[in-house]
């Protein structure tokens, strides 16, 4: 087994009670263990001398919902984040907003047909959970409980939980992550995805709001320009932490903020909530994660998150005596775009594709299946890796990306962000706006008339002459002539046309069948994509209740952990691959599971 790396990265009843699911009465089980765990134990410090009743590092997307599920409780809480109050709600404020969910209101009205038991066939088909799961020490043995809980979660309560909330969504069901072909494998068999009304802000806001009420009425305090170095331990018991006060920061959200150190802390509780993601903006330690099943580690990569992004607290906690499991799972996307505008380094913008555009690596080769756009993310980065080359190309049409082409984010989709209809209906009839400026300021577009020219600006672009003008031809004449018919061999034309039997593509996302070559259908469009970093699947184990596990499989007293940082839960939910929509969904969870057993412990 993998050593991570220093500087990266009592049974349970067997029958709950009539009315009570095994989920909850695990959780409820571990909760009160904890808080039995923590009240026979002799704590260095006393009552009167703690600082507060928890502290939660990160105020991220987990750490606002543990919060706020603390100070429901009557806990009175610590925030720390080494981020200025700007960057307030973390990589969440950023996304797209899509959740996870089985057999919802949406779903139904699109015609789809879920269920608790597929979505279980189609997670485990994806997560490939091969690391001792029947093993306690097992490194997915608690990932595979986390995720049937999450499962259980997603088609049950979480939807009403958060519609409760005043979360809405867009009634268009997405249809991600569609698999590498077979009903039991990789993939999601039904769209599940659901796109927020209001994208990643709207998910943030009822837990914002909950916390800052919690600040209003004393429950909360905010500690911003905080940043942990170490956790405060006594007796096997973490206790606290200590860090570095960094000067104040006028940085807006999502921009780097200074480093410069003005002063120390060292802060008290009974626990530790640690919430602080993951390594997606640190490349060297995504290198030295990488896993050789997916090819070598890429020389030229553009960066998802922002910059502190950067996997601090996985060693620090480390070293207090948490183990990190799986930190060779991770998940990046293939289809980057270099920002024109940035606003973190490097900072890159994902394509979320319909199924139309052709795929071809950085020589002009097409790929085949799975590695069509929408399918199957991992392989089909693998897939590029052994290219030799760090980047590949859509080649589309006009039609096509103005149909089938969304931007990941939530500065993306001004339409969707700010709620207003009117400008959601207008890609009815015109390209989305911010579409069409990444394809006339983007540098990764090249547009044309011929394809002789779009092959000619294609080399430009990428330096030398990888892509064989012929050859690039004879592949995309051959797919064009697989549309005379209703019925092809041609995997990807196959795809479009299931696409279009749902009425969730067919209205939104997928563009009718045509040739690429269609001079109706144009201008061509060639589209460099970079692979873009963002997201780690492993780290820090947890039980149930989200208590931090070390190498025996013991909690650590004091300590929790939740979201990113810890694999969104079990170190490491999802195995190997995602469904999609399971990262906010992952936070959500594993944020409310860890407050509330920590609220459990700390009840006097």
């Amino acid at each position: 087994m993998e050593k991570p790396p220093t500087a990266p990265l009592p049974s349970p009843p067997e029958q709950p009670p009539a009315g009570v699911t095994r989920r909850r009465a695990l959780t409820v089980t571990g909760g009160v263990l904890a808080g039995a765990a923590l009240a026979g134990h002799a704590f260095p410090a006393s009552a009167a001398s703690q600082d507060a009743d928890a502290i939660v590092v990160g105020h991220g997307l987990a750490g606002l919902v543990a919060t706020a599920e603390l100070a429901a409780a009557g806990r009175h809480v610590l925030l720390l984040d080494q981020e200025p109050e700007a960057s307030l709600g973390g990589q969440a404020f950023w996304s797209f907003g899509g959740l996870f969910f089985v057999d919802s209101r949406e779903q139904r009205l699109m015609g789809v047909k879920d269920s608790r038991d597929l979505a279980w066939q189609d997670w485990l088909g994806t997560a490939g959970f091969d690391r001792g799961v029947g093993d306690p020490s097992g490194e997915d043995h608690w990932a595979y409980r986390w995720a049937e809980a999450y499962v259980d979660f997603a088609s049950g309560e979480k939807r009403s939980w958060l519609a409760g909330l005043g979360v809405q969504w867009f009634p268009l069901v997405g249809w991600a992550e569609r698999g590498g072909g077979l009903a039991d494998g990789h993939g999601n068999s039904v769209p599940r995805f659901h796109v927020t009304w209001g994208t990643g802000p709207a998910v943030l806001e009822p837990f914002e709001k909950k916390v800052r009420a919690a600040v209003a009425a004393g429950k909360v305090t905010f500690r911003f320009r905080h940043r942990v170095d170490g956790l405060l331990t006594g007796g096997g018991a973490v206790t606290g932490v200590r860090g570095a006060l960094l000067e104040p920061s006028g940085a807006a959200r999502g921009e780097p903020s200074s480093r410069t150190v003005v002063g120390d802390f060292a802060l008290r509780a009974p626990v530790v909530v640690v919430t602080s993601g993951g390594i997606g903006a640190d490349h060297d330690l995504v290198r030295e994660n990488w896993p050789a099943r997916l090819g070598a580690p890429p020389k030229s990569m553009i960066t998802g998150v922002p910059a502190h992004v950067d996997g601090r607290m996985l060693a620090i906690t480390e070293k207090a005596g948490g183990r990190i499991v799986n930190p060779d799972r991770m998940w990046h996307y293939t289809e980057g775009l270099r920002n024109y505008d940035p606003i973190w380094p490097g900072h890159g913008i994902r394509i979320l594709p319909g199924p139309s555009s052709l795929w071809f690596d950085a020589r002009g080769r097409r790929f085949g299946s799975p590695d069509i756009p929408g399918y199957d993310t991992l392989h089909t980065l693998a897939t590029i890796t052994g290219s030799g080359h760090d980047h590949s190309w859509f080649v589309t049409t006009q039609k096509i990306i103005a149909k089938e082409f969304a931007l990941s984010g939530s500065e993306q989709n001004p339409d969707l962000t700010d709620k207003n209809v009117w400008q959601l209906l207008s890609r009815i009839w015109q390209t989305p706006e911010p579409i069409e400026r990444f394809k006339n300021r983007g540098e990764d577009f090249v547009v044309a008339g011929t394809l002789p020219e779009l092959v000619a600006a294609m080399n430009r672009l990428a330096g030398g002459d990888l892509v064989d003008l012929d050859l690039l031809r004879r592949q995309i004449e051959a797919r064009d002539r697989e549309i005379a018919n209703p019925y092809t061999k041609d995997v990807q034309v196959m795809g479009i046309r299931n696409a279009l039997a749902y009425v969730g593509d067919s209205l939104s996302r997928t563009a009718p069948v045509h040739r690429i070559l269609d001079p109706a259908a144009g201008p061509l469009i060639a589209v460099r994509l970079n692979i873009l970093t963002r997201k780690t699947l492993g780290g820090l184990q947890t039980d149930l209740s989200g208590r931090v596990l070390d190498a025996s499989g013991t909690p650590v007293p004091g300590l929790y952990a939740a979201g990113e940082v810890a694999g969104f839960g079990g170190g490491g939910v999802h195995g190997y691959r995602s469904l999609e929509g399971t990262f906010l969904g992952g936070c959500l969870f594993s944020g409310r599971e860890a407050g509330r057993a920590a609220a459990a412990a700390t009840a006097t």
